[in-house]
């Protein structure tokens, strides 16, 4: 599959997890990737959190982009540190003279306290908001000139949660909801420059933490699933491939159609369903259905105040574009 050969994307955040799976894919359908992130094998670890410790590195995600048909460039970039975002998107122009896809994967340290927010500590709050939040607006701010220049381009914000409810913590829900109001803002203002912008939820995703914190492998997940009483708690089931939604950001920036999506807030499983690819093994997860069908009461407070939004529309061809 070669529909996006020719095209430059950057992964912001290409490391694991999501962004690798993204990073892929984009190289399965033949684009030139850019991986950044802070884990290298050649440059010291910039990390202030968890993710320190981990084994994975942007080199092993170019070369799974390469070996899936793209080409993949490992460059490590600090995103919260705009000078060297600038040089990113400097170099990219420099030896492409276009940006035709950008996915921002950044996240920072993980919400360690779920208590009520009247019990939060202020001064952390606004550490892990502008944590999570900044390396975000920077990248998009530094991308888009490319972007417009060649009158196209694709934003994609990766988030939590297909829709506007709450997220369940202060922090967590101010972050993420800033998150897709920032892939808004880009396609109202980028809508007559040529510029899609949306907001992008995986179901529950089968990363290297998670597999490893289940004691399980890409060819023992279903049986962990249903023997491990914390696996079969979590949902993991119902889990998907990081490569799932990166097949569903790959589906998109292929279709020439796709304004009509923009400023909308979607999953990988709604998308799969407008553009019919699947996982890795042929499947189609759907964890909100899961949830929904298997764990109802997670979607309402026993207030009877609803905690997240219940539906996932698919979205219309036609729908209304943002106008400038």
């Amino acid at each position: 599959m070669t529909a996006l050969a020719g095209q430059v994307a950057v992964v912001a955040g290409a490391t694991r997890g999501a962004g690798r799976g993204i990073a892929r894919m984009l190289g399965e359908a033949g684009a030139t990737v850019y991986c950044t992130g802070r884990s290298s094998r050649t440059a010291p670890r910039a990390h202030a959190h968890h993710y320190r410790d981990r084994p994975e590195t942007i080199e092993e995600t170019a070369e799974l982009v390469t070996a899936a048909g793209g080409a993949g460039i490992p460059i490590v970039v600090d995103h919260a540190d705009e000078a060297q975002v600038k040089a990113l998107f400097a170099r990219v122009g420099e030896h492409h003279g276009r940006l035709d896809i950008l996915v921002n994967v950044l996240t920072h340290a993980p919400v360690a306290d779920w208590s009520p927010f009247w019990q939060q500590d202020v001064q952390e709050g606004h550490l892990l908001v502008d944590g999570w939040l900044w390396p975000h607006v920077i990248t998009a701010r530094h991308a888009l000139p490319l972007m417009i220049a060649g009158r196209s381009g694709l934003l994609v914000e990766i988030i939590e949660q297909e829709g506007i409810g709450y997220h369940g913590q202060v922090w967590f829900d101010l972050f993420h909801t800033a998150l897709k109001r920032l892939a808004y803002a880009v396609a109202v203002e980028g809508a007559d420059h040529g510029i899609t912008a949306i907001s992008l939820t995986p179901g529950f995703m089968r990363t290297e933490a998670i597999l490893e914190q289940f004691g399980a492998t890409e060819g023992t997940w279903k049986e962990v699933a249903v023997t491990n009483a914390e696996a079969k708690r979590w949902g993991l089931i119902a889990s998907e491939t990081p490569c799932y939604v990166g097949r569903a950001i790959a589906a998109l920036a292929a279709d020439p159609a796709r304004a009509r999506f923009s400023g909308g807030v979607y999953s990988s499983a709604t998308l799969s369903e407008v553009y019919d690819f699947t996982d890795l093994d042929g499947s189609r997860p759907n964890m909100q259905r899961y949830l929904t069908q298997h764990h109802p009461e997670l979607f309402v407070h026993k207030s009877g105040v609803a905690r997240w939004d219940v539906t996932s529309p698919v979205p219309r061809a036609g729908s209304p574009q943002p106008q400038a």
